[in-house]
């Protein structure tokens, strides 16, 4: 069993490859060796979101999507009618003005947030990464353990049918 261990241990360091601390490769071994790895990183995430980043989320589901492409063309589309046909005195004539500054105000304050959703989107995924690349990992070793196993069977059912053989050969004489 301890044989295994450090069998384990030696493919975990190959499969790494990479310049860590002594420190972090042990504690990433005996991660991969000893724990379950895989994590939901939506459930996990999902917890520790603030109020700002459940807005901004919220903000950029809205806001990229045709519902809200069409709601806003129909808005633009009913405000440059008003003031052009049905007020008396235009609140915005044309030019539209204040219509641009509304327009303006809206693209600066809904660009950053749809930003901070994909920031935060950009976060996740690298955990998922992270969590795949772990996983993998220990598939990997849990296939080379099964391989250790299997040649360990192979080689008992030789031995096995080695003696067979061998208590047959007397038969086969007579």
């Amino acid at each position: 069993m301890i044989k295994m261990e450090k069998r384990k241990k030696e493919i975990v360091k190959m499969l790494l490859k990479q310049n860590l601390e002594e420190k972090d490769e042990e504690e990433i071994i005996d991660l991969l060796i000893n724990n379950p790895i895989t994590i939901d990183v939506d459930k996990e995430s999902d917890e520790k979101m603030t109020f700002g980043e459940k807005v901004a989320d919220k903000l950029s589901e809205v806001a990229g999507s045709w519902t809200f492409i069409i709601l806003f063309c129909c808005f633009l589309i009913f405000w440059i009618f008003l003031n052009l046909h049905f007020l008396k005195k235009a609140v915005d004539p044309y030019p539209f003005i204040l219509l641009n500054l509304l327009l303006s105000c809206l693209a600066a304050l809904q660009a950053p947030v749809i930003m901070m959703s994909q920031n935060r989107q950009a976060k996740k995924d690298t955990i998922r990464n992270k969590n795949d690349y772990r996983t993998d990992l220990k598939s990997e070793l849990i296939l080379e353990q099964l391989y250790d196993h299997l040649e360990k069977v192979i080689q008992n059912q030789n031995k096995i049918l080695n003696y067979l053989e061998k208590m047959d050969e007397p038969n086969k004489k007579d």
